[in-house]
């Protein structure tokens, strides 16, 4: 893939976190999925702080308007009434719904950013193996030239009489495999360009690379987006486990009625109940359930802090083996730079035996070849370590 780097929409995966984990900590780049994706998630946004708002005012009872218009053959009336009967005091339930309202949001908000970070994660996976796909190709361009390579070596020996038929046999198997390989991966990467297409507006091309860079432990726990939704469930399914306590304790409502009749054929009887009423109310509630309700909204709260101590532990877990992956990666790296350089010492010698006649110019070409492949094992395990670190930024917040 050609990474440009002017007038390149550079990408980073990143959020409002410490500046020791990202090059940017101001915005978490979208601008690798497409606008009707975007669109989608923006609804979805807007979507979530009218459900908080309305979940916020839940416990705020509406203003009752009734008219009424009585046509009995002897009492005619038209009468209107205004009435309110409103919580004031709910043993601590009204300030608990406020934060249920609160954590709701706080989940919903969280889980909306996970599911985009997953999106953005998918497309970047998907240009690192697109790039992977193109050093392979590149590979096998030259793996190819050097099977065509043997093959004519081959075909020398047999017809001199060096090497029995079989030997060129295989030789041209073997040229036959590479070739259907390099089918299959200019394939491949066709297939990820277009799974890219569903996700981004823009052309692969138009893209530049992030490199990540490894983090502590404790940066990755304290900013981990999934341990910070599981905590704000168990903070809405404490509040919730409250506010069922509070349904079943005294409350205190004030209400308020007024009435007017606006036709009652000079019954005076009816003029006299044009009033308005207002109080307290004290509602003392006996059910038979409140234990099995309160304790199963109990449990299920115990059961979310629960989660989220098994949450930290795969989170701690996942940390471990993504580091320890890195690591092997690191080790493939050292080996191929050790045998990098063989290879150069190596093509030292066969430069000088071919200018001694030797060696021959395929010989040369054949070892020259070899060192560029290593050279692109070296790339890719690059893009292999690349890989690893998106997976554990993606879960940063």
């Amino acid at each position: 893939m050609h990474l440009i780097k002017s007038n390149k929409i550079k990408l980073l995966l990143c959020s409002l976190i410490f500046s020791n984990l990202y090059a940017q900590t101001e915005t978490f780049d979208e601008k690798i999925l497409s606008e009707k994706r975007l669109k989608n998630f923006d609804l979805s946004q807007e979507q979530i702080k009218e459900d908080s708002s309305k979940l916020r005012k839940d416990w705020i009872n509406p203003i009752t308007y009734q008219y009424t218009n009585n046509l009995g053959e002897d009492d005619k009336t038209q009468r209107s009434m205004i009435s309110i009967n409103q919580p004031i005091f709910q043993s601590g339930g009204i300030y608990q719904a406020i934060k249920y309202a609160d954590n709701s949001y706080k989940y919903a908000d969280l889980d909306l950013a996970q599911q985009k970070k997953e999106l953005i994660k998918e497309a970047l996976n998907y240009l690192y193996n697109i790039e992977k796909a193109n050093l392979n190709i590149e590979k096998a361009k030259y793996t190819l030239e050097n099977a065509k390579i043997d093959v004519n070596r081959k075909k020398e020996q047999v017809l001199n009489g060096f090497l029995d038929a079989s030997f060129l046999d295989d030789a041209l198997l073997t040229l036959n495999t590479t070739k259907n390989n390099l089918v299959d991966l200019k394939y491949q990467k066709q297939e990820l360009i277009n799974n890219f297409n569903n996700i981004s507006s823009n052309d692969y091309t138009n893209f530049e690379l992030p490199t990540f860079t490894i983090f502590s432990e404790k940066e990755f726990l304290e900013n981990n987006i999934n341990l910070k939704k599981i905590e704000a469930d168990v903070d809405k399914k404490g509040n919730y486990s409250y506010m069922t306590m509070a349904k079943y304790l005294p409350s205190v409502n004030a209400y308020y009625t007024y009435s007017k009749y606006h036709d009652t054929d000079n019954n005076t009887k009816y003029s006299k109940e044009n009033d308005q009423t207002f109080g307290l109310s004290v509602t003392v509630p006996f059910d038979s359930r409140t234990f099995n309700d309160v304790q199963s909204k109990r449990i299920d709260y115990l059961k979310s802090k629960l989660n989220l101590e098994n949450s930290l532990d795969d989170e701690k877990t996942f940390f471990k083996s993504k580091l320890q992956k890195i690591s092997m990666i690191e080790e493939r790296l050292q080996i191929t730079r050790d045998d990098l350089e063989v290879y150069t010492s190596i093509l030292k010698i066969i430069n000088e035996e071919k200018e001694a006649q030797l060696k021959t110019q395929s010989d040369l070409d054949t070892l020259q070849n070899s060192q560029k492949i290593k050279s692109l094992d070296l790339k890719i395990y690059e893009v292999d370590k690349q890989i690893e670190l998106l997976e554990m930024y993606a879960k940063l917040q």
